[in-house]
């Protein structure tokens, strides 16, 4: 009768990479209105990968353990790869979330891609603005 796995579990009670990053090189902060949730992530970015990723969340179990596996599944890749990082993938990762909480994985996902879009904004950098085209309204539409 668990609704969440052990993964999600381990995530919530002993999340990876909380804190903040005092000199990040990109910071990406999003919100979702109908639940509360809000999550800021932080990256350090060496050479095109990220060195160093946390995170602050304000939220529910699945919220942060969805905050605690993205950041693990992005620290130490190309920031290519972690712009291709997908909610599904967190879930995934997490060995499933239930069909209601899922807008937390997409929460993580828009986190990750607002940092990176402030890190090229930052830096001057060409991007596809396909990539991150409406952000704050896919957040608001994932809620049920």
């Amino acid at each position: 009768m668990a609704l969440y796995s052990d993964k999600v579990m381990d995530h919530f009670r002993h999340p990876r990479n909380v804190g903040k990053i005092e000199d990040a090189d990109a910071v990406g902060e999003v919100g979702n209105a109908v639940c509360g949730d809000i999550m800021k992530i932080y990256l350090k970015i060496e050479n095109d990968i990220i060195t160093d990723v946390k995170f602050e969340t304000f939220g529910c179990g699945s919220a942060i353990a969805s905050s605690s596996m993205a950041t693990e599944l992005i620290k130490g890749r190309p920031v290519s790869e972690a712009l291709e990082l997908s909610n599904k993938a967190v879930a995934e990762a997490l060995d499933g979330l239930p069909a209601h909480k899922m807008h937390c994985s997409v929460l993580a996902e828009e986190a990750i891609k607002k940092a990176l879009l402030d890190y090229y904004t930052k830096n001057n950098i060409p991007y596809d603005e396909s990539i991150f085209a409406g952000l704050d309204e896919e957040i608001e539409s994932h809620h049920d």
